[in-house]
């Protein structure tokens, strides 16, 4: 195998690797050449942040939706269990942890929109002799999309 040197650019360097027909060229660039410019590199940081402001509202609207569609499914699903529980047993619950402890829910309900299990408002029936918890609303502050308070819900 033989190395052999050909005049090149300045900025160039040419090397002819092996012999014969399977000889292969090589041009290395010189480091000084390489590299990104910094309006290169200032073009493609104001098209990523172009971008991501496209993309953050419709991330963070998404989100919102999600959130809203979860409670209302939380909210089905409790209310479901609360009507479970009264025609079985012909009153309410006295708390949502008898639904709970009678197998009605396999775990507290989860409220999305405020990250807690603990801030459900209850609404106990007419009537106290008929338990404790008829019905249950988001604790949550502020409103839906659609302009309805969460605690109406």
């Amino acid at each position: 195998m033989t190395c052999i040197r050909f005049p090149a650019k300045p900025a160039l360097t040419a090397f002819r690797i092996g012999n014969g027909r399977r000889a292969v060229e090589h041009e290395m660039k010189s480091v000084a050449t390489s590299g990104f410019t910094l309006i290169e590199l200032l073009v493609v940081m104001a098209i990523v942040a172009m971008l991501v402001t496209i993309a953050l509202p419709r991330y963070f609207g998404s989100v919102e939706r999600s959130r809203e569609a979860a409670l209302r499914t939380t909210l089905a699903n409790t209310r479901d269990a609360l009507d479970k529980h009264y025609a079985d047993n012909g009153k309410y619950p006295e708390s949502l942890e008898m639904l709970v402890s009678r197998k009605y829910l396999r775990q507290l309900p989860f409220d999305p929109v405020t990250d807690r299990s603990s801030t459900w408002l209850i609404v106990a029936p007419g009537d106290s002799s008929k338990g404790g918890v008829a019905d249950i609303h988001s604790g949550a502050e502020g409103a839906a999309r659609d302009g309805t308070p969460f605690r109406e819900w």
